[in-house]
């Protein structure tokens, strides 16, 4: 039986109108098998264990289900672990465990996200159980490393505490003390630690004056004697000549009035120029600050007397020369005291702001450069007419390979000890964390104090003033 409209049975004997369905290919289908847990080991990887050609291990060849013996790894927790994530590593690292007995080596699986080194991340999260195996999971993103604090250690910028070897060594965090070691003097000498100073160190209205402007001012004044006496010989006229010594007399006097007096106009300036506060100074800023000092890990021991944990010691033997005695020194002369020996020694230091209460580092040691002003008491008095030595004062010159010879000596020591009060003037420098006082890269001007007939004396270096050397009873011998 015909009919205009196609129809076709179906497989349960129906009839339906249209045309039959074309049959449709079949997309395969993936069957995923649940993989056994391994614990790390490659021999139980199934197919990633035969891309490495690695015998397999028959009796745990693709089971479904839970295993019941699943291998733990053992780590230093002592513990096992699970992680999450996909597979980063084929090649598995081999730990010891020190504190479980057994194997030597464990296989250890990596997995999650790494850290900027590429190493696995570490977060345990949740309350760890007890019992001998602990159960560790890692969770979650590590929180960021929050940045050290504290104060460095001494040293340069580029340097630090020598380690055992002797070569700087980096350190950050808050100082620690080393206790109070004695140095001798052969140990400060050769510790890179410690600045030692000179007398070219201290201030110096001759040292500190232009060397271009002094010759240039000789030059002039020897050109006006010179036409001041032609003058006078030729017409009869000394108004020249006297105009010149007047003003070479005038001039010598202030260079006479700055060398006796420069010192103290020095101290003056320093003692009146403004406090900084550490909270608010700028980097690069020259400031005075003034606080409380704490030693580094280096401290100092005063030379005689041996006061310790101080951060600037001086030590000097002054002598007297006479009509015939001998000279302390090559530009000793008669009649005034002269330097025989100095020892000044200068390291790293903390000072406590006042007007903050920040503490800062102050770069005085290796190498830097300084310039102390600080006061100094006589300590010993020798005199030969009296007798007797001080025999600390015969072995003192005895280290140090110095004699008597009937000699007229003066020792002055001075000393800045920790709790001592100073100012200190430099710049400021601040990196990172750490706040630090350093030497100026010029020399810094005091200006003219014209009240005081005194002329611009240079500050080079860390200028360090101290008033509170105690009050030392002089011992006459």
């Amino acid at each position: 039986m015909g009919s205009r409209f196609p129809s076709h049975q179906l497989s349960n004997g129906l009839y339906v109108s249209g045309r039959p369905e074309q049959p449709k290919e079949k997309t395969p289908s993936m069957s995923s098998v649940a993989m056994p847990y391994t614990g790390g080991d490659i021999k139980k990887s199934g197919e990633l264990g035969k891309m490495f050609d690695i015998p397999m291990d028959s009796s745990r060849s693709r089971k479904s289900g839970p295993i019941s013996n699943a291998p733990t790894r053992t780590g230093s927790f002592g513990g096992t672990s699970s992680h999450s994530g996909q597979l980063n590593s084929v090649n598995r690292t081999s730990v010891s465990s020190g504190g479980v007995s057994g194997s030597a080596s464990m296989k250890k699986t990596n997995s999650g996200p790494l850290n900027k080194h590429g190493e696995p991340i570490k977060k345990s999260s949740g309350p760890q159980g007890g019992g001998n195996a602990v159960s560790r999971q890692n969770s979650g993103p590590l929180p960021p490393v929050l940045p050290t604090t504290g104060l460095i250690t001494s040293g340069p910028i580029t340097s630090g505490p020598l380690n055992s070897s002797g070569a700087p060594r980096k350190t950050s965090g808050p100082l620690e003390s080393i206790g109070s070691m004695k140095l001798h003097n052969a140990s400060v000498v050769n510790n890179q630690a410690v600045t030692h100073l000179s007398q070219d160190d201290e201030y110096s209205f001759r040292r500190s004056f232009p060397k271009p402007i002094l010759w240039s001012i000789i030059l002039l004044f020897v050109m006006g004697f010179i036409a001041g006496g032609f003058i006078l010989g030729a017409v009869r006229n000394p108004i020249l000549l006297v105009v010149v010594v007047v003003l070479f007399a005038a001039v010598a006097t202030v260079f006479t009035w700055n060398t006796c007096w420069g010192r103290r106009a020095v101290t003056s300036y320093i003692a009146s120029f403004p406090d900084a506060e550490l909270r608010t100074a700028k980097d690069g800023q020259f400031v005075k600050v003034s606080g409380v000092v704490t030693c580094g890990n280096v401290p100092l021991e005063s030379s005689f007397q041996k006061v310790p944990r101080c951060v600037y010691t001086s030590t000097s033997l002054y002598e007297y020369r006479g009509w015939d005695s001998k000279a302390a020194n090559p530009t000793h002369r008669r009649f005034t005291w002269g330097l025989r020996a100095l020892e000044r020694h200068v390291v790293d230091f903390y000072i406590s702001d006042f007007q903050s209460g920040l503490r800062a580092l102050v770069k005085t040691g290796y190498g830097a450069r300084v310039t102390p002003y600080v006061d100094e008491s006589v300590v010993v008095e020798i005199n030969p007419s009296n007798g007797d030595v001080s025999s600390d004062f015969v072995r003192w010159l005895g280290a140090r390979n110095l004699s008597s010879d009937d000699r007229v000596m003066r020792l002055k020591e001075g000393y800045i000890k920790e709790g001592s009060t100073v100012s200190v003037m430099g710049v400021v420098q601040r990196n990172e964390n750490v706040l630090m006082i350093v030497p100026p890269p010029e020399p810094f001007s005091t200006g003219c104090q014209w009240s005081k007939c005194i002329l611009p004396a240079s500050l080079e270096g860390i200028v360090l003033r101290c008033e509170d050397t105690s009050k030392i009873d002089v011992i006459p011998v």
